[in-house]
């Protein structure tokens, strides 16, 4: 029987405004365009939803605003399967929304306007400690507050959690954050904001990798699009090569493989195996539109290795 990790993911939770176009329009350029979609979206529930497909037991802490997106966001996620005790509702802030545009490509532009989310305190964390204290692995990402990263890091870290952190939208970051964390999994551009390398092959991803291991992250994993993932740690320095597909939409592709990775780690998967997995995942949710709405099934993405 395959093992159901415990995955607890903090982060964001928007609702996604999605406009198909045939290009992205330059400055001051109207542009007609195609299909409107809403769907929910935001890192973290992307993720959530991402690790429970995958077959995790899964919770979700953020915030969202006391309306009909914040409403709509927490029955989404909790159809999913999805522990939903540890979202709150802000009286006094909106639920978030990011505007996405959509090329012909499958490429995409997004404007986030977080809302709740920044709201998300250190006292949120403290009231979800047991979601945290039960889980195999804590997974984060930037769309919340660092301070609130910080401190959830830090309290999983003192439970003996292993905690990832997807660096993502790309920011700078703290050096006291890193020796809490098990594992970082930025994208190139990322890669280069955090460490001032540009990442364009397996040799400057390697020193990349070097650079954030020396700050205090225990293992490094570097998402280089097409090219695959890059694993730096202490026994294993190598691509794990991505799959071909044709992609539709490559939203939310960086949060499914994130979830998908956690609970290849969660499962007791080797590194180079969870990555794989997590390549194959992401490989799946670029041939769908959406975000949420395109995370596969755990047996979809075993069947496709």
């Amino acid at each position: 029987m395959v093992k159901k990790p415990s995955i607890t993911v903090i982060g964001s939770s928007n609702t996604d405004m999605v406009v198909m176009t045939s290009h992205f329009p330059a400055p001051g350029e109207t542009i007609l365009g195609g299909e409107f979609l809403m769907n929910a979206g935001g890192k973290g529930a992307n993720q959530a939803v991402a690790a429970a497909r995958s077959g995790g037991r899964v919770s979700f802490i953020g915030k969202v605003g006391s309306d009909i997106f914040g409403e709509n966001a927490i029955e989404n996620i909790k159809k999913e399967g999805i522990d939903v005790s540890g979202i709150s509702t802000d009286p006094e802030a909106a639920s978030g929304v990011a505007q996405i545009i959509v090329d012909k490509k499958g490429e995409n532009s997004i404007v986030v306007a977080p809302g709740a989310n920044l709201n998300l305190t250190r006292d949120d964390i403290d009231d979800a400690e047991t979601q945290i204290s039960r889980a195999d692995i804590l997974l984060m990402q930037l769309e919340i507050p660092v301070d609130t990263i910080i401190y959830a890091a830090k309290k999983a870290h003192s439970l003996g959690k292993k905690v990832i952190l997807n660096p993502a939208p790309a920011t700078e970051l703290p050096d006291e954050l890193f020796e809490y964390l098990y594992m970082i999994t930025p994208n190139e551009s990322e890669t280069e904001l955090l460490t001032g390398i540009k990442v364009t092959d397996q040799s400057s991803a390697a020193k990349a990798a070097q650079v954030l291991k020396t700050r205090g992250v225990e293992n490094v994993i570097i998402t280089m699009g097409s090219q695959g993932a890059f694993v730096f740690t202490d026994e294993v320095e190598q691509i794990v090569p991505a799959f071909e597909v044709q992609a539709v939409d490559t939203t939310a592709a960086g949060d499914c493989f994130n979830g998908a990775l956690a609970v290849g780690l969660g499962r007791g998967m080797d590194m180079i195996e969870s990555v794989r997995y997590a390549n194959r995942a992401a490989s799946i949710a670029v041939t769908r539109a959406g975000a949420q709405v395109s995370m596969p099934y755990r047996e979809e993405v075993e069947a496709g290795l």
